[in-house]
Protein backbone atom coordinates (compact mmCIF):
# COMPACT_ATOMS: atom_id res chain seq x y z
CA UNK A 1 0.00 0.00 0.00
CA UNK A 2 1.30 3.26 -0.68
CA UNK A 3 1.48 6.35 1.38
CA UNK A 4 -1.73 7.85 -0.38
CA UNK A 5 -3.90 4.74 -0.25
CA UNK A 6 -3.05 4.24 3.49
CA UNK A 7 -4.39 8.56 3.61
CA UNK A 8 -7.06 7.27 1.55
CA UNK A 9 -7.97 4.50 3.97
CA UNK A 10 -7.74 6.44 7.64
CA UNK A 11 -9.97 9.11 5.95
CA UNK A 12 -12.73 6.75 4.94
CA UNK A 13 -13.06 5.83 8.88
CA UNK A 14 -14.08 9.42 9.64
CA UNK A 15 -17.73 9.48 9.50
CA UNK A 16 -20.53 11.52 10.71
CA UNK A 17 -22.61 10.36 13.32
CA UNK A 18 -25.55 9.01 10.71
CA UNK A 19 -23.10 6.38 8.93
CA UNK A 20 -21.48 6.01 12.15
CA UNK A 21 -24.67 4.19 13.13
CA UNK A 22 -25.53 2.43 10.17
CA UNK A 23 -22.20 0.49 10.24
CA UNK A 24 -22.31 -0.30 13.81
CA UNK A 25 -25.78 -1.75 13.15
CA UNK A 26 -24.69 -3.91 10.42
CA UNK A 27 -21.89 -4.82 12.62
CA UNK A 28 -23.87 -5.93 14.73
CA UNK A 29 -26.49 -7.52 12.59
CA UNK A 30 -23.12 -9.71 11.33
CA UNK A 31 -22.75 -10.63 15.46
CA UNK A 32 -20.23 -8.54 15.89
CA UNK A 33 -19.23 -6.34 19.04
CA UNK A 34 -19.03 -2.50 18.83
CA UNK A 35 -17.01 -1.29 21.34
CA UNK A 36 -16.81 2.83 22.26
CA UNK A 37 -14.89 5.32 23.65
CA UNK A 38 -14.32 9.16 23.49
CA UNK A 39 -11.85 12.23 24.18
CA UNK A 40 -10.22 14.89 23.24
CA UNK A 41 -7.38 12.89 22.24
CA UNK A 42 -5.33 16.23 21.64
CA UNK A 43 -1.45 15.02 21.44
CA UNK A 44 -1.64 11.85 20.22
CA UNK A 45 0.72 9.88 22.83
CA UNK A 46 1.42 5.80 24.05
CA UNK A 47 -1.30 5.79 26.90
CA UNK A 48 -3.84 6.77 23.78
CA UNK A 49 -2.09 3.98 22.04
CA UNK A 50 -2.27 1.62 24.90
CA UNK A 51 -6.34 2.44 25.90
CA UNK A 52 -7.25 2.13 22.31
CA UNK A 53 -5.51 -0.94 21.57
CA UNK A 54 -6.80 -2.47 24.89
CA UNK A 55 -10.99 -1.14 24.12
CA UNK A 56 -10.20 -2.96 20.54
CA UNK A 57 -9.61 -5.94 22.73
CA UNK A 58 -13.01 -5.51 24.05
CA UNK A 59 -15.17 -6.31 21.13
CA UNK A 60 -15.03 -7.03 17.52
CA UNK A 61 -15.28 -3.26 16.29
CA UNK A 62 -14.25 0.05 18.04
CA UNK A 63 -15.93 3.52 17.24
CA UNK A 64 -14.14 6.25 18.73
CA UNK A 65 -15.90 9.69 19.39
CA UNK A 66 -13.27 13.01 19.50
CA UNK A 67 -14.55 16.02 20.74
CA UNK A 68 -14.72 18.68 18.11
CA UNK A 69 -12.70 21.82 18.87
CA UNK A 70 -15.02 23.77 20.76
CA UNK A 71 -15.88 20.98 22.52
CA UNK A 72 -12.34 20.45 23.86
CA UNK A 73 -11.65 23.82 24.27
CA UNK A 74 -15.03 23.81 26.62
CA UNK A 75 -13.63 21.02 28.34
CA UNK A 76 -10.48 21.29 28.43
CA UNK A 77 -9.75 25.21 28.94
CA UNK A 78 -7.93 27.83 27.19
CA UNK A 79 -5.78 27.10 24.71
CA UNK A 80 -6.42 23.47 23.81
CA UNK A 81 -6.87 22.09 21.84
CA UNK A 82 -3.41 22.45 20.35
CA UNK A 83 -4.46 20.01 17.93
CA UNK A 84 -7.60 20.91 15.56
CA UNK A 85 -9.80 18.01 15.15
CA UNK A 86 -9.74 16.74 11.91
CA UNK A 87 -6.16 16.23 12.36
CA UNK A 88 -6.55 14.26 15.74
CA UNK A 89 -9.45 12.60 14.10
CA UNK A 90 -7.08 11.49 11.26
CA UNK A 91 -4.34 10.36 13.96
CA UNK A 92 -6.67 8.21 15.71
CA UNK A 93 -8.06 6.51 12.18
CA UNK A 94 -4.68 5.91 10.73
CA UNK A 95 -3.90 3.64 13.93
CA UNK A 96 -5.14 -0.33 12.96
CA UNK A 97 -7.12 -0.97 16.33
CA UNK A 98 -9.59 1.84 14.99
CA UNK A 99 -12.69 1.22 13.08
CA UNK A 100 -14.42 4.61 12.63
CA UNK A 101 -13.88 7.79 14.45
CA UNK A 102 -16.46 10.61 14.86
CA UNK A 103 -16.11 14.06 15.67
CA UNK A 104 -19.08 15.81 17.94
CA UNK A 105 -19.26 19.14 19.53
CA UNK A 106 -21.34 17.89 22.58
CA UNK A 107 -19.12 18.57 26.05
CA UNK A 108 -20.22 14.63 26.37
CA UNK A 109 -20.21 11.43 24.45
CA UNK A 110 -24.26 10.63 25.68
CA UNK A 111 -25.88 11.80 22.02
CA UNK A 112 -23.34 9.36 20.12
CA UNK A 113 -23.53 6.82 22.85
CA UNK A 114 -27.61 7.12 22.09
CA UNK A 115 -27.39 6.58 18.46
CA UNK A 116 -24.76 4.09 18.46
CA UNK A 117 -25.99 1.82 21.72
CA UNK A 118 -22.46 0.15 21.79
CA UNK A 119 -22.23 -3.05 23.81
CA UNK A 120 -18.83 -1.92 25.63
CA UNK A 121 -18.15 1.50 25.99
CA UNK A 122 -14.42 1.64 27.17
CA UNK A 123 -13.16 5.08 29.76
CA UNK A 124 -9.10 5.61 30.23
CA UNK A 125 -7.45 4.07 33.48
CA UNK A 126 -7.52 7.45 35.04
CA UNK A 127 -11.11 7.29 35.36
CA UNK A 128 -13.06 5.03 38.03
CA UNK A 129 -16.56 3.69 38.01
CA UNK A 130 -17.61 6.80 39.52
CA UNK A 131 -15.78 9.41 38.12
CA UNK A 132 -16.74 8.73 34.47
CA UNK A 133 -19.94 10.86 33.28
CA UNK A 134 -22.62 9.30 35.30
CA UNK A 135 -25.85 10.10 33.09
CA UNK A 136 -23.37 8.09 29.71
CA UNK A 137 -22.73 5.12 32.72
CA UNK A 138 -26.38 5.19 33.83
CA UNK A 139 -27.77 5.25 29.95
CA UNK A 140 -25.17 2.05 28.95
CA UNK A 141 -25.91 0.09 31.81
CA UNK A 142 -29.97 0.41 31.65
CA UNK A 143 -29.88 -0.95 27.68
CA UNK A 144 -27.72 -3.91 29.09
CA UNK A 145 -24.09 -2.40 27.65
CA UNK A 146 -20.92 -2.41 29.93
CA UNK A 147 -18.88 0.09 31.39
CA UNK A 148 -14.85 -1.11 30.87
CA UNK A 149 -11.89 0.93 32.65
CA UNK A 150 -8.50 -0.24 30.92
CA UNK A 151 -5.12 0.39 33.09
CA UNK A 152 -3.58 3.76 33.77
CA UNK A 153 -0.54 4.63 32.32
CA UNK A 154 1.41 6.97 34.82
CA UNK A 155 2.91 9.89 33.73
CA UNK A 156 1.60 10.18 30.56
CA UNK A 157 -1.16 12.43 29.76
CA UNK A 158 -1.27 15.47 27.07
CA UNK A 159 -1.39 18.21 30.22
CA UNK A 160 1.91 16.55 31.18
CA UNK A 161 3.55 16.91 27.78
CA UNK A 162 2.28 20.09 27.35
CA UNK A 163 3.88 21.28 31.18
CA UNK A 164 6.95 19.81 30.23
CA UNK A 165 7.28 21.84 26.90
CA UNK A 166 6.26 24.33 28.62
CA UNK A 167 9.30 24.07 31.06
CA UNK A 168 12.07 23.51 27.95
CA UNK A 169 10.32 27.09 26.47
CA UNK A 170 8.82 29.58 28.96
CA UNK A 171 7.90 32.08 26.24
CA UNK A 172 6.23 29.43 23.92
CA UNK A 173 2.87 30.74 25.47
Amino acid sequence: MNRESGFRLAASKIVDLAEAQARAGAWRESGSTIVYTNGCFDLLHAGHVRMLEAARGQGDALIVGVNGDESARRVKGPGRPVIRERERAEALAALECVDLVVIFGEETSLPVLQSLRPEVWVKGGDYQIDTVNQAERAFVEEYGGRVALTEHVRGVSTSDIIARIRKLSPDCD
